[in-house]
Formats: C-alpha cells, structure tokens, sequence
C-alpha cells in the first residue's frame, strides 16, 4: 500500500486558502484574483569571483497588489526554487493583512549557500541582485520594500541599500527602499528580536483567554509550562529566551541541525547560544541529554511546541507522534496541509505561522514609517513626558513632606515612572499592540462559527476578507 503524498509547500498554502474561501461567499473571479501570484521574476546574474565568473539565480515574487508598496524578505539559501518563493509570498499578503500592516505580499531569494563565501564575496553578490531586482523596480520604497528572511540579515540589508541609495541619489526616501536595516543605517531598534518578540505576545494572549488554553487541554498561565523549540537562530533563539527569562516558561528542548539537546529541568538558552555561536553547533554541551537525532525531540511530551526553522518539518510521517497540545508556528510552514489534518483531528491547536511570526514584518512596517518621516519614535515627546511625570512625583513628594514623611514614595516606582518611553519600548508596545488585535481578530471567528474549528482557517478568514475588501474599494 503506497503512502498518502505529501503536498508541497506552495500546494499546502493553496489547500488551505481553498479550504477558508470554500467558507466565504466571494465571486469566483475575486477568488483566483486573491489567490494567484501576480507576477515573479527570475534573475540570472554574472559576479567575478576567485578568477573566474559565477552566475547565481535569484527570484522576486509579487503576489498581491491590493495594497502597495508590496513587502517580504529575501532569503539565501541553496534549495531556493520558484514555488517556494510564491508561496511565501502569498503568505506575506495573509500575514499583512492579518496584522495590518499595509502592505502588499511579496517575496525573494537567491539561489546560494552563504556559508560557502567570504563577507566581501556575498557583498559583491547582493549589491548585484540588488542592482538587478532595483532597475526593475523590485526594490523601491514605494513598490517593493524587502527584508532580512533566511540566510540574511542586518548585514545584506546595508548593502541593499546602499546599492538603491547609489542609483537614486536625489531620492530623499531611498533608505525605506528595505528594512530590517542596522541602527546605524536607518534601522530601528527592536527590529532583530522582533519576530522572536512576536511569538512571546501570541502565546501571552492565548494563555490570556481560559477558554482557548482549555481547548488546548491545559490550564494556568505560561509560568512552568515545558517548551521543545526546534531551531535556535534569530526567531527561536529570542523566541526562547523570552519565555524562559520573562514568563518562566520550562525550555525543556532545543532541536539543532546537528541533534538536539533535552533537560527536564530546563536548559539555559543564553548558554547553549554560546556554545552553538562559539562551537558552530550543540555537539559537546555539557549540561544536557544530546540526541543524534533532532528530530525525535519534536515527538516528546511537553505542553508548548514551536518550530522556529524550516517549512514542512511536521509532516505526514510524524504528525500522529506529534504529544505537544499546542504547537505555535514561529516558522513559515513547519506543519504540511497533511500534518495539519491529522493534528486537527487530534485536537491540537496550532497557532499559525501567518500570525505567530508576523512580528518581523510589524516592526519592519515601524521602520518603514521611521524612515519616510526621517525621526527617530520618541524623540518629540520622551522628555516633555518625563517633565510631566516629575510634576506628579514633586507634587506627591511635598504632599509626604506636609505629612511629616509618615509615607514616601518607591524609588522603584519613582525610575520606572519617571522614565519617559524610548523607541524600543514604543516598538515593543505596538508590536504588543498589534499581536493581541490581531489574535483577537481570529478568535472571534473560530468561537463564534460553528463551521471554523481551528485558528488557521480563522486566520485565513480574517485575512482574505480584508483583502476582498482592497479589492472592491479599488474597483476591481
């Protein structure tokens, strides 16, 4: 008996867009128009590198227009390929509208493995694709505004633009032509613990409604609850750290390329980050059980699982294994369409990706703002608001003197209070801010329709909805 086939990533995303709007009442033309790909570009592009010419192949897919500039990151990654590429970008245009980011979907990547090059090598290889994806107007502050995605980071993102800074000199908005930028170069603070960051404010908001953490078959709060996080680069390493630090949360695993490490009583994220930065992987830790096999980990019992690298790790093959009863996706599409029925029916509740990770583009959409208005997020009122607090605190302050000081005031109170709100902290509440919106968006729709049995159709709802909606005030 041959086994059930997997879908593809690009045909997962496809069954479960097919499976919300078979829900919705859209005339069928609206239908295809949100669905397909707009149009995707392939790049093929010349560098001279150690004597001879190489030739790299590069991809930028825009999926939607509804709303512009489109938005999505580029990833460097050697298995890189066309559907891949068009799948995520029609995740991007779900993710933005879900959280309101307005923003077009789209998405990039070349075909390459980073780790194979020298820094000045991958420097003359990304200004080419960006020169190459900037003269077709792929790369533009008010049409298409990437960011750092797999393989890439702050780095590639100086580079980028400062290659569309080079052929638009007398653009005075230029530096919003990509985000995800260093702080020196026009970044915004945040931004790199932004996605990680966003995982933390999901699963804060669903353990904030009872209702939803019972039907996960669990109880409490965050505080104890033992988490298997599987890949510890920039999303899971935040994303951990985090819960481990401010919540309490148990980190109970770490799945790595090289195995996994496991401790009942929870591992040290900002230890084992070390050892991986200093080490290049888990091999040879010491405060912990090393499995060979990484994925086995994804298997063991714990209450909180998050995939935070690759699409498709939860697939057909081990989905019926999969113990935990919450899974939140940090990544884009670690659970198939065909994992995703099987835990379903199991009753596991996934919190999707096209909501779990979207805190990368929320504060990317902060730094696109920043950089249009040229000011930094708190530099006008910080100190008018710190002056203002000191009033209340002098008027206290004499109010205890007049009292012969029976009573004063906590000076930990009194620097908490008196400390007006910088740029990280403006970004870390409206990212706060969107996350619970947004998760309240979808869970009015998975509680109040008897036909919506899962948040991932209920995102899907949201989203398209929002997006028919563009569609008809454009007049299409």
């Amino acid at each position: 008996m041959s086994s059930p086939q997997e879908p593809s990533f690009r045909e997962s995303v496809d069954l479960m867009f097919n499976r919300a709007v078979a829900l919705m009442d859209l005339p069928p033309g609206l239908e295809e128009k949100i669905r397909v790909c707009n149009a995707t570009y392939t790049v093929r592009f010349g560098v001279r590198l150690r004597g001879e010419m190489q030739t790299f192949t590069g991809y930028r897919s825009v999926h939607s227009e509804h709303m512009e500039p489109v938005k999505g990151g580029i990833r460097y990654a050697i298995n890189v390929h066309q559907d891949e590429v068009e799948a995520l970008a029609a995740l991007m245009t779900y993710k933005c509208s879900l959280v309101e980011a307005p923003f077009g979907g789209s998405k990039g990547g070349l075909c390459i493995d980073p780790r194979k090059y020298e820094e000045h090598e991958l420097e003359l290889i990304t200004r080419r694709f960006a020169y190459e994806l900037a003269k077709r107007d792929l790369i533009n502050p008010s049409q298409n505004v990437p960011a750092p995605d797999m393989g890439t980071g702050e780095r590639e993102m100086a580079w980028i633009a400062d290659q569309y800074q080079r052929m638009n000199t007398t653009d005075i908005n230029a530096k919003a032509c990509v985000t995800g930028k260093p702080l020196n170069a026009g970044g915004i603070a945040g931004r790199v613990e932004a996605t990680g960051r966003g995982v933390q404010y999901a699963l804060r908001e669903f353990f904030r409604h009872p209702e939803d953490v019972a039907k996960a078959k669990m109880e409490g709060k965050l505080k104890g609850k033992r988490v298997i996080v599987q890949g510890l680069g920039n999303v899971g390493y935040h994303a951990a750290k985090f819960l481990s630090q401010e919540d309490g949360s148990l980190i109970t695993g770490i799945i790595e390329r090289d195995g996994a490490l496991y401790r009942a009583e929870g591992l040290d994220v900002e230890a084992v980050h070390n050892w991986i930065v200093k080490h290049g992987g888990i091999a040879g830790y010491p405060d912990a059980t090393l499995l060979d096999d990484g994925a086995e980990l994804l298997e063991k019992e714990c209450d909180i699982l998050i995939p935070a690298a690759l699409e498709g790790v939860i697939n057909l093959t081990n989905a019926d294994r999969i113990k935990a009863p919450l899974i939140i996706e940090a990544a884009n599409g670690p659970v198939t369409a065909g994992a995703d029925e099987i835990l379903r029916n199991k009753g596991t509740v996934i919190i999707p990706d096209m909501y779990a990770n979207a805190g990368g583009v929320t504060v990317s959409y902060f730094e696109w703002v920043k950089n249009l208005s040229h000011i930094r997020f708190g530099r006008m009122q910080r100190r008018q608001e710190e002056a203002r607090h000191q009033l209340v605190v002098d008027e206290l302050e004499g109010l205890s003197e007049s009292m012969g000081k029976t009573w004063s005031l906590n000076e930990d109170f009194k620097e908490k209070y008196l400390r007006g709100a910088d740029e990280l902290e403006l970004v870390r509440s409206g990212l706060d801010d969107t996350m619970r919106i947004a998760y309240q968006s979808m869970r009015e729709v998975w509680h109040s329709r008897d036909d919506v049995t899962d948040l991932r159709t209920a995102a899907y709802l949201v989203s398209i909805s929002k997006v028919a909606a563009s569609y008809r005030a454009k007049g299409l």
